[in-house]
């Protein structure tokens, strides 16, 4: 593709994104490049050109890629987490990062409720099995929220959404988060991790990803649970170790598990090993992947444009 840089400044867009991103962009004075399949070798090519780039979780922009970025001003990322992105390296650069995860925070909490409410009572099991002519009740006997203890790690703003959803349930909120102090507020009780571990019914994740949480829940940590939880992650797939989850299903360590990211995400790229442990996952009752969807509703959709539009100042 062939771009005169000379005629306006240029934003790329490597993402879906809501349409009034690139309207407001283009009212701003910009020239738009949209290519949502845009590939790393497209990048490359247009990254000397390009004066605002903006990005989900699909593309890594590091050092090298940020080295030819002779006219890049500013990163926007849509959603939240900036692992893929060398951020020190693009502020040594002059290039200001802004993502948006107030803008799907609340999408994400209304997707984790859901599916812990569904495996919680069984309602897709149950859903299957009538559409097969089966009309089984014992065995769907559901298990209700209220007297339970939900532990919540992490405490940015899905953290924080998820636990103001559960504030209208009668439970009691357990949270950590190593970089935040002082939430503690009416059902909501700041507490360390081996009290999440100790005390919770359910564990949800709501943490970036970094060496820090790299397999955060991995064999210790499945290993001090105590009241057999039900593991919600709606954060990275890097957070839990997949094979020690599938260990801590098998051995009744965990309940069960709702999880919306995974480790790997191509699907179509497995080796027999990941094809095995999605197998286990799929065939286990109490477990619901979803396709990382969780922050992508239609009116996060919106508001992570409106919200970087609103950040860049356009």
């Amino acid at each position: 593709m062939y771009v005169d840089a000379t005629i306006k400044p240029i934003v790329l867009i490597t993402a879906p994104a809501h349409p009034i991103l690139s309207k407001q962009l283009a009212a701003a004075g910009f020239e738009v490049i949209d290519m949502p399949d845009c590939s790393i070798e497209s990048l490359q090519n247009l990254m000397p050109l390009i004066h605002g780039l903006v990005v989900t979780t699909r593309l890594k922009i590091d050092k090298q890629l940020l080295s030819q970025a002779d006219n890049l001003q500013w990163i926007g990322r849509l959603g939240s987490g900036m692992e893929l992105i060398d951020v020190k390296y693009a502020k040594e650069k002059g290039i200001v990062c802004q993502s948006t995860p107030e803008g799907n925070c609340n999408a994400v909490a209304e997707h984790a409720l859901g599916m812990l409410l569904a495996v919680n009572n069984s309602l897709l099991k149950s859903s299957m099995e009538v559409k097969e002519g089966k009309w089984i009740r014992d065995a769907n006997r559901g298990f209700e929220l209220c007297g339970k203890t939900i532990g919540i790690i992490g405490y940015g703003n899905t953290g924080s959404a998820f636990a103001r959803l559960l504030s209208g349930f009668d439970v009691e909120i357990l949270v950590h988060d190593k970089f935040k102090s002082g939430f503690s507020e009416g059902k909501i009780k700041g507490v360390n991790l081996a009290d999440i571990l100790d005390k919770s019914n359910v564990i949800s994740f709501h943490v970036p990803l970094d060496d820090s949480t790299f397999h955060l829940a991995n064999a210790d940590f499945f290993n001090s649970v105590r009241q057999n939880p039900i593991i919600i992650n709606t954060s990275r797939g890097s957070v839990i170790d997949t094979k020690q989850l599938i260990e801590a299903l098998k051995n009744n360590k965990v309940s069960g598990a709702v999880l919306d990211v995974l480790e790997n995400e191509q699907l179509s790229s497995y080796n027999l090993h990941e094809k095995e442990q999605i197998d286990f996952l799929n065939a286990h009752p109490k477990v619901m992947i979803t396709p990382h969807i969780a922050g992508y509703s239609h009116e996060a959709f919106y508001k992570m444009s409106k919200i970087l539009l609103d950040k860049l100042g356009f």
